[in-house]
């Protein structure tokens, strides 16, 4: 196993074995792996430019991280369930999140405007650490219902140095909870680097608690794909919660309003720019004449097409109205609530008249 964790595609794009860990996928499969991989890529190149010139607030990219999102959304069934942090774009365009709905949040239009039970996939957690409780309580939850479905929890290496990431690990193992714990593990926890925030490497915590963590090359999709089934199927069957830790990098900055030029050594991000994820999936799809010039040129495309789609979304994207604030406070109607949107609604008015 390489240093950088269970692998089945080297950075040169070349196949390799795994004892227990095996992924075949067909021609099909490997050319979508990629699109979507490159598509995340170009969405994420596009949020960055958006906050840029002025039209979000905040980007976290996700550059370097593709292949750990998207080879793990692509191990979910339709009825798992996914709480993220605020970096897994790929995951959410994988569960068929709107990217505008993404943007909006960023924009400071809402807080989160899709339907996590529509795509089981929960809402954004800008609390760093506190989205692991969460999965494991609804993890819990699962096996009283007795459905045989999983949780994945996202979250990175510096959310590890919080204590709701303890007490996750901790109530999932002792109550079996179907969890899966992914942690992309990029390096960096905005400026500390990992030797400041562990003295072992992050997997190994799981054993702590009496539950297994693997570490796997976070920059290969096929091993993050035939890791995380694993892990799943592990979760499902009733064997309890399950770690992996997805050792990549982030190529940029924490977000927009990071310096990493700060901290970080520039021969650090070029040793990791030689393991890009999408660039050694190419190199496989080339070699294996799975894939010519036509196919990446497509692909390309497709990703200015969702681009231009999401800048002109972001751009013409408007305020919300000011009853939004009443429509999702009770479940059903609340005498109390209508009483304060009138009130409000004549507030409003109030200043019109002054007009």
């Amino acid at each position: 196993m390489s240093s950088d964790g269970i692998r089945l595609l080297t950075p040169q794009g070349k196949r390799v074995s795994h004892p227990e860990y095996q992924c075949e996928p067909g021609p099909e499969e490997l050319r979508s792996l990629y699109r979507d991989m490159a598509v995340a890529r170009r969405f994420d190149a596009e949020g960055v430019t958006l906050q840029r010139q002025g039209e979000l607030g905040l980007w976290p990219s996700l550059l370097g991280q593709e292949a750990a999102q998207v080879g793990s959304v692509r191990a979910l069934r339709e009825g798992d369930q996914v709480f993220p942090s605020y970096r897994e774009h790929a995951v959410a365009l994988g569960r068929g999140v709107d990217p505008l709905a993404l943007l909006r949040l960023f924009r400071g239009v809402d807080h989160g405007a899709w339907d996590p039970d529509e795509h089981g996939f929960h809402l954004y957690t800008l609390v760093i650490g506190s989205q692991t409780l969460h999965a494991t309580g609804y993890a819990c939850g699962v096996t009283k219902d007795g459905a045989d479905s999983a949780v994945v929890a996202y979250f990175g290496d510096g959310a590890t140095s919080q204590g709701d990431v303890a007490e996750a690990f901790n109530f999932a193992a002792v109550y079996d909870a179907p969890v899966v714990f992914f942690c992309q593990n990029n390096q960096w926890a905005i400026s500390e680097p990992n030797e400041r925030q562990t003295r072992v490497p992050l997997y190994q915590r799981a054993q702590g608690y009496g539950f297994p963590g693997v570490r796997v090359d976070g920059n290969d999709v096929l091993a993050v794909l035939a890791v995380t089934r694993a892990a799943l199927e592990h979760a499902r069957s009733g064997r309890g919660p399950f770690l992996i830790e997805a050792f990549t990098y982030r190529m940029g900055a924490h977000t927009t309003s990071d310096d990493p030029s700060r901290y970080r050594d520039a021969a650090e991000v070029e040793s990791w720019r030689a393991k890009d994820p999408l660039h050694r999936l190419e190199r496989l799809l080339r070699r294996e004449g799975l894939a010519d010039d036509a196919f990446f040129a497509e692909v390309a495309v497709a990703g200015e097409v969702l681009a231009a789609q999401v800048r002109e979304g972001v751009r013409t994207m408007g305020a919300p109205g000011h009853e939004e604030l009443f429509a999702h406070v009770y479940a059903e109607p609340h005498s109390g609530v209508d009483r304060d949107r009138a009130a409000f609604a004549a507030y409003q008015a109030s200043f019109a008249e002054e007009v």
